[in-house]
C-alpha cells in the first residue's frame, strides 16, 4: 500500500480580532496511505478542521502556514499556484461539510449541482456525468436515484442531503475525501445509514479518507487509524482499537471518559400523594391556520401527556420532527397550545406566556439549544444575567451585582467574564450563561432544550456534570430534550420516546429494567452507535422495522 499523505511539521498561525498573532497548529506530521481512513479528533479549538482544510490547500481568513509541508500524491500543495490547487480539488481531493443544507444552493437542482465539479474540470461529458451520479446515489442507498437528482435540496431529507453531498465529493474520483463532522446533526437511526452508505463506498473504491469529528463511537466504526488532537498538537495516534481500548495519554483517556457519562442514579421511590410538579395532558399543538374545532393545519403534536415528579428528571427523545423542541415550546408559553391543559404545581398554565403570571413565568424556565442565538451579542454578560434580577426580583444597584457574582460562581465561571460579551466567550461558557440567566429566575423547572448538542464531548459531559450538582444544591427539576440517548440516560430518571408528534412510551428503571418494549423504541435505541470497531458491521437490524420508522 503505498503512501497518498505525507504531513510534516506543519504550523499554522492565525490573527485575533485583537490584532494579535498566535499558533494554532504547532509541528503536526502524520500519513495516510492509500485507501486508509484516519480520523482527527478533539474539542471544538484543536485543529482538526484547520489540518483538514489544509490538505486541500485551504485555509481560513486570517490564517497562513508558516511552517511545514503538506504532500499530497507526491505533489507539496504549499508549492502550488491557487490556480493549480483548484483544479485538485474535486478531482484529487474533496470535502464533505458538515452541513449539507448550507453547501447546496436552493436554486439549483440536485443533479446540477453534483455534476458541476465535474463540468468545472471538463473531466467527462455531462451526460456521461449524470449517469455516474445516479450510480452513485444508487451506492449510497438514496431512494429512487434514477430521479432524486431532478429536486430541489429542500425537497429531500436531512440524511438524503447529507449522502447527496458525498456524491458531490465523489463523482470527480478523489483519492482522497475529507468528511467534516458529516454525521453530527442527525439522528441516530439516519446516522446509521449514512455512515454504512459513506463506508461502502469507500471501500469499494479504494478511497483514502480522513475523517474529522468528536464523536468517538461515530468514529469506532468508519476509522482506521485516531490522530487524538489538543490545542493544535497530536497527543496520541495510533491503530482504532488501540486508541479506544489502550488509551496511553491522558487527554485521550479523559475523552473516553467524557464518551461514557454515569448512568443517573435509579431513584428513590417517590411518595404516592405527592402532587407531581408538572402535569402535560392531551396536548394538541401545531402551525397553521386553525380549523373550526381549533386544530391548526399542521399538526406537530397529537395528544401527548406526561408527568413529572418534583426533585427528578425525565427525557424527551427522538428524532427530528418528532414535537421534541414544539413541546418545549408550548410548555413554556412560545406556541400556544391548540388543545388539552398544562399544570404546575397543579395550577393551570394559560397557553400562551404573555398571559401567564410572574410566578408562573418565575417557576418554569428554558434553556435553548443555541446560546448564539439566545443571548444578545450588544450586551455584556453582567447585562444579560442583570435583566431577570430585576424583572423576577426587583433587584438592584449593589445587590443585583452581588447576586450576578453568586450566579457566576454556582454556574463555575470566573466572575470577570460579567464584563465581556457573548462574542468573547467559548460555546461552553455561553451555555452557562445561558443555564445562569434560568438560575436568575429562581425557577423551580427548567426546560433543556438540546442544551449539549452544538458541544464537544467533553465540554457536553462538564455541562452535564453542572446540571447534576445545581440540582442537588437546589432542589430543581428537569425536563431534557435531546436525540442523544447517551447523555439523557445520564441525567434522567424516566424517559418519553416520541415519534410523529406521539408518545410512544415512557420508559422506567423500575419497569424492564428500563428497556425499551415498543418495536420504534427498539429500532432507536439500538442505533446508537456502540464504543467500539466493527460495532457498525455486525449490527443487525429488523428490516421492516428500518423501512417502516428509519428517516433515510
Amino acid at each position: 500500500m503505498s503512501r497518498l499523505v505525507e504531513v510534516r511539521d506543519l504550523r499554522i498561525q492565525a490573527r485575533t480580532d485583537a490584532g494579535r498573532i498566535v499558533e494554532i497548529i504547532r509541528g503536526v506530521s502524520f500519513d495516510i496511505d492509500e485507501g486508509e481512513i484516519v480520523a482527527l479528533i478533539g474539542e471544538s479549538g484543536s485543529g482538526k478542521t484547520t489540518i483538514a482544510l489544509d490538505l486541500m490547500g485551504y485555509t481560513r481568513p486570517g490564517c497562513r502556514v508558516t511552517g511545514g509541508t503538506v504532500t499530497l500524491d507526491g505533489v507539496e500543495m504549499g508549492a502550488l499556484s491557487e490556480g493549480e490547487r483548484a483544479r485538485m480539488r474535486g478531482s484529487l481531493v474533496s470535502y464533505v461539510p458538515q452541513s449539507a443544507a448550507a453547501a447546496f444552493n436552493p436554486a439549483h437542482t440536485i443533479m446540477d449541482q453534483v455534476v458541476e465539479v465535474v463540468r468545472i474540470h471538463g473531466s467527462m461529458p455531462v451526460a456521461e456525468a449524470r449517469t455516474k451520479a445516479v450510480g452513485l446515489f444508487r451506492a449510497l442507498a438514496l431512494p429512487n436515484p434514477e430521479t432524486i437528482g431532478e429536486r430541489y435540496p429542500h425537497q429531500v431529507s436531512g440524511g438524503q442531503l447529507q449522502r447527496l453531498s458525498a456524491a458531490m465529493a465523489l463523482i470527480g474520483d478523489p483519492k482522497l475525501v475529507i468528511f467534516d463532522e458529516p454525521t453530527t446533526a442527525l439522528d441516530v437511526t439516519t446516522q446509521v445509514e449514512v455512515l454504512r452508505a459513506f463506508k461502502a463506498v469507500m471501500r469499494k473504491g479504494g478511497i483514502a479518507g480522513v475523517y474529522v469529528s468528536h464523536d468517538l463511537a461515530v468514529v469506532a466504526q468508519i476509522a482506521d487509524r485516531i490522530i487524538v488532537l489538543r490545542h493544535g498538537e497530536i497527543q496520541e495516534a495510533g491503530r482504532t482499537a488501540d486508541i479506544l481500548e489502550r488509551p496511553q495519554h491522558p487527554y485521550t483517556r479523559q475523552l473516553l471518559a467524557a464518551f461514557r457519562p454515569g448512568a443517573a442514579p435509579r431513584p428513590a421511590r417517590l411518595d404516592q400523594d405527592e402532587a407531581p410538579l408538572l402535569v402535560v395532558r392531551d396536548v394538541v399543538a401545531g402551525y397553521g391556520k386553525r380549523d373550526a374545532n381549533g386544530l391548526p393545519a399542521l399538526r406537530i403534536l397529537k395528544g401527548v401527556s406526561l408527568e413529572l415528579a418534583r426533585g427528578r428528571n425525565l427525557g424527551i427523545v427522538g428524532e427530528s420532527g418528532c414535537g421534541k423542541s414544539t413541546l418545549a415550546r408550548v410548555i413554556a408559553g412560545i406556541l400556544p397550545a391548540a388543545k388539552g391543559e398544562i399544570l404546575l404545581e397543579g395550577r393551570p398554565l394559560a397557553p400562551d406566556f404573555r398571559q401567564r403570571r410572574p410566578e408562573d413565568l418565575r417557576d418554569l424556565q428554558i434553556v435553548f439549544q443555541s446560546a448564539d442565538t439566545a443571548l444578545n451579542p450588544h450586551q455584556s454578560i453582567g447585562e444579560i444575567l442583570g435583566r431577570p434580577l430585576a424583572f423576577y426580583h426587583g433587584l438592584g444597584g449593589r445587590t443585583r451585582e452581588a447576586r450576578i457574582d453568586q450566579l457566576l460562581d454556582m454556574v463555575r465561571l470566573p466572575r470577570p467574564l460579567r464584563h465581556r460579551r457573548p462574542g468573547e466567550l467559548s460555546g461552553g461558557q455561553k451555555q452557562r450563561i445561558n443555564l445562569a440567566r434560568a438560575l436568575a429566575a429562581d425557577a423551580k423547572l427548567i426546560l433543556c432544550d438540546e442544551i449539549t448538542s452544538a458541544l464537544d464531548t467533553v465540554v457536553a459531559a462538564a455541562i452535564i456534570d453542572l446540571l447534576k450538582e445545581l440540582q442537588r444544591e437546589l432542589s430543581l427539576s428537569y425536563l431534557f430534550i435531546s436525540h442523544d440517548i447517551e447523555t439523557v440516560r445520564a441525567i434522567c430518571d424516566e424517559v418519553v420516546v416520541m415519534y410523529k408528534g406521539e408518545k410512544v412510551e415512557q420508559l422506567r428503571p423500575d419497569v424492564n429494567d428500563g428497556r425499551p418494549t415498543q418495536p420504534y423504541s427498539r429500532l432507536l435505541f439500538s442505533s446508537v452507535p456502540q464504543l467500539r470497531t466493527g460495532w457498525l458491521d455486525g449490527l443487525a437490524q429488523d428490516p421492516e422495522l428500518t423501512r417502516a420508522f428509519a428517516q433515510r
